[in-house]
């Protein structure tokens, strides 16, 4: 079907990337399990609001994406769905993902402003920016503030350190992204840190991995985190440096490959959350 094409309901890697961390920070705010109903709200909140970015993404690259040879055939670019009727599954994907953030409380409501502003915006700052990765490491985090600010009613500054973590992380993973496109991007003049970076992208991303770590260490120890936690990121050091083996010949395979396997990154802390907290 078109319609869930568009959604990237077939492709549920962008979900994945987007629930590790909501999920961590729901687990951090609520000290453990965080109850039913707001691990409902923010599980179908992510989902909804991830496809929701892929129509406007779509929206927005439609005229770009028939000369890219991984976007072609895209249903915008096949003429298979309007760009009307793409704006359309946005604007509904994003009222029922507001829906279920009214049920929560006043602050998470208005952080999910800002949220809608950035998943709508970052589509666009690739013709005007070679950073669209921040920006969607900015809107991909916003779940982070919300998910403390629906469990307390508050944002502690500690939460800030998961939320940076998780830009760094974005930022790294989407420049894996990019490197794929990055010689179709150059041809058609749109914008990325695949391109900025340059020849420096292996050690950008290295030292973006290894500033990730840093920030869940000083994490774990605001927290009170102890060794299942620690062992947690042991193996995302190990992934990240499997990642940095991938793409050392800047394959367009390989560095899809390693931007996938940031699936198990997400996981690993996640994991080392989750489990801390229920050996505790």
């Amino acid at each position: 079907m078109p319609y869930w094409q568009l959604a990237r309901m077939h492709k549920p890697i962008g979900i994945l990337l987007l629930l590790w961390p909501t999920w961590s920070a729901l687990w951090l705010a609520a000290g453990g399990w965080p109850g039913l109903h707001l691990s409902a709200v923010f599980t179908l909140g992510v989902i909804l609001m991830r496809a929701a970015g892929c129509a406007v993404n779509d929206f927005a690259d439609r005229e770009i994406d028939r000369h890219v040879k991984r976007t072609a055939g895209r249903p915008l670019a096949t003429g298979s769905i309007s760009p009307r009727a793409a704006l359309g599954l946005f604007a509904g994907l994003s009222a029922v993902a507001f829906g279920l953030v009214l049920t929560t409380n006043t602050l998470t409501i208005t952080l999910s402003l800002p949220a809608l502003g950035l998943a709508f915006c970052y589509p666009f700052a690739k013709r005007h920016t070679h950073l669209p990765q921040v920006v969607l490491g900015a809107a991909f985090s916003m779940g982070i503030p919300m998910a403390f600010a629906a469990v307390s009613g508050e944002i502690p500054p500690q939460a800030w350190l998961l939320y940076t973590a998780n830009l760094l992380w974005t930022l790294c993973y989407d420049t894996f992204y990019a490197m794929v496109d990055r010689d179709d991007d150059l041809k058609i003049g749109v914008k990325s840190t695949a391109i900025l970076f340059g020849d420096m992208d292996r050690g950008l991303t290295a030292t973006l991995q290894l500033l990730v770590l840093i920030a869940l260490l000083f994490l774990g120890q605001r927290f009170g985190l102890g060794t299942v936690y620690y062992l947690g990121l042991v193996a995302v050091a190990i992934l990240f440096t499997y990642q940095q083996w991938l793409i050392r010949k800047r394959e367009r395979d390989a560095c899809f490959q390693a931007f996938l396997n940031n699936n198990w990154v997400g996981l690993a802390i996640f994991m080392g959350i989750s489990m801390q907290y229920l050996l505790n």
